[in-house]
């Protein structure tokens, strides 16, 4: 299909549409700084996202039964806290950090950018972040999607193609009328293969700037 076919754009969102290495960061330090801890919270925030695609992977490959990110972040963090030498946190002090996840800001062009291209395509998330996470996230950072999908709702991580099939077909749309919007190379590659169009966009990457390196990309406009 043409690129004037595009009717919706699918966004990841973690590094894509929100910066999460500085909101952890944060959001670590104000929780645990007063209870004592002076720790890399940049070291922090790396290290626990450092074990979200091996966790992933086992529910991917069947090592594992379903579960929603939000449950495997907090299995996770379980382990950091041990990692960095963290102790004495009830269970409702570990919920509260693990939701840090709902509370990550967009990067300072994103609700502007997201706002001027839902005038005239259809927004949804294709993230691996649960429902919950997403919904929590969009209303604390002002994000404007018109659909939550992604993995949840499909009942599939990315990179695997039913998550992106899914997506299309939760919108009552062919991969060709959907456009996949992302800072990391293999969710693209991967949109890619099962049909979608892709952008030339200045995607950010989990730590550092980046434009994904994707041949002939096609251009968005407003």
């Amino acid at each position: 299909m043409a690129l004037s076919d595009v009717k919706a754009l699918t966004f990841d969102v973690f590094g894509t549409v929100v910066n999460w290495r500085d909101s952890i960061a944060r959001e670590a330090k104000a929780f645990l700084g007063p209870r004592g801890y002076d720790k890399d919270w940049h070291a922090f925030a790396d290290r626990w996202r450092a074990r979200y695609q091996p966790a992933m992977a086992k529910v991917r490959n069947g090592e594992r039964p379903w579960a929603r990110l939000d449950d495997l972040h907090r299995e996770n963090l379980v382990e950091l806290l041990k990692e960095f030498e963290i102790a004495g946190l009830g269970e409702a002090d570990v919920d509260h950090l693990n939701r840090a996840w709902h509370r990550l800001d967009g990067w300072p062009d994103t609700v502007e950018g997201l706002t001027r291209l839902k005038r005239k395509f259809i927004l949804a998330t294709l993230s691996n972040g649960n429902v919950a996470l997403m919904v929590n996230m969009a209303k604390y950072a002002g994000l404007p999607w018109d659909a939550i999908l992604g993995a949840e709702v499909a009942h599939a991580y990315k990179p695997q193609p039913e998550a992106y099939d899914r997506t299309a077909a939760f919108l009552d749309l062919k991969p060709g009328q959907c456009m996949m919007v992302a800072a990391h190379n293999g969710d693209l590659v991967a949109a890619r293969r099962r049909g979608f169009h892709l952008p030339l966009s200045a995607g950010r990457s989990s730590t550092a700037p980046t434009r994904p390196e994707i041949s002939r990309p096609s251009t968005i406009s407003t």
